[in-house]
C-alpha cells in the first residue's frame, strides 16, 4: 500500500480518531470554527445592543428593504446548492459537469454581490452610513465583514471550477473541493443568521 504524498493527498483516511469522519481538510475546519467564533461575537454584540436600544433598532430596521434581504438570502442559498451539486458530480467522476455547477454557483453569488452593492449605494445616498446611529454602525460592520467573505468565497469557487475543468479532482481525491464548498456553506450559514437578525427580528 502506497504512503507517498501523492497517494495521501486529498484523502481523509489518514486522520485518526475523532477527526477521521470529517469531510474536507482538517485545517479548513479550524479556519471555519475561528471565523464562526468572530461572527458569533459580532452577532451577540448586535443582539445585546438591540436589547438595550430597542426603539432605535426598530426604527432603523424599518429603513431597510426586507425584500432585498430575502433576495440576498435566496441567491446565496441557491449558490450553496449548486456548489453541493458540484461535489456530487466529482464523486460520480463527472468533473466537467462539476465545473458547470460551480460556475452556476459563482453566477448566483454575483447576483448577491450586485444586490448588496445596490443596497449599500442606496443607504449611502440616504445618509445611512456607519456614523448615522448605533444600528447602522453595527449593520455596516456585520454585513461588510460578511461581504468580504463572500468575495473570497467567489475566488475559491472560480479556482475550483478551473480545477474541475482540468480534471484535477477524482472521486476519492477531492478534499480540496470539499473544503472550498464547506467554506462557502459557512458563508451561507452566517447570512442565514444575519438576515433575520438585521432585517426582520424586533
Amino acid at each position: 500500500m502506497s504512503t507517498s504524498p501523492e497517494a495521501l493527498q486529498g484523502s481523509d483516511l489518514q486522520r485518526p480518531g475523532l477527526f477521521a469522519s470529517l469531510p474536507g481538510d482538517l485545517a479548513m475546519w479550524f479556519f471555519i470554527l475561528a471565523e464562526l467564533t468572530v461572527f458569533g461575537i459580532c452577532i451577540v454584540a448586535f443582539a445585546v445592543t438591540q436589547a438595550l436600544r430597542l426603539e432605535l433598532f426598530q426604527a432603523s430596521r424599518a429603513l431597510l428593504d426586507t425584500s432585498t434581504g430575502l433576495a440576498l438570502t435566496l441567491s446565496l442559498l441557491t449558490s450553496g446548492l449548486f456548489a453541493a451539486l458540484a461535489v456530487e458530480q466529482v464523486r460520480a467522476a463527472r468533473s466537467r459537469q462539476a465545473a458547470g455547477w460551480l460556475l452556476a454557483a459563482l453566477g448566483s453569488a454575483c447576483v448577491y454581490v450586485w444586490l448588496k452593492l445596490q443596497e449599500y449605494a442606496h443607504l449611502l445616498q440616504a445618509g445611512l452610513d456607519m456614523e448615522h446611529n448605533t444600528f447602522f454602525t453595527l449593520y455596516w460592520i456585520l454585513t461588510a465583514f460578511h461581504f468580504l467573505h463572500v468575495l473570497l468565497g467567489m475566488l475559491i469557487l472560480a479556482f475550483m471550477a478551473w480545477r474541475c475543468w482540468r480534471l484535477a479532482y477524482a472521486p476519492q481525491q477531492c478534499s480540496g473541493l470539499v473544503s472550498g464548498v464547506l467554506y462557502w456553506h459557512m458563508v451561507d450559514l452566517v447570512w442565514v443568521v444575519l438576515f433575520p437578525l438585521v432585517y426582520v427580528l424586533n
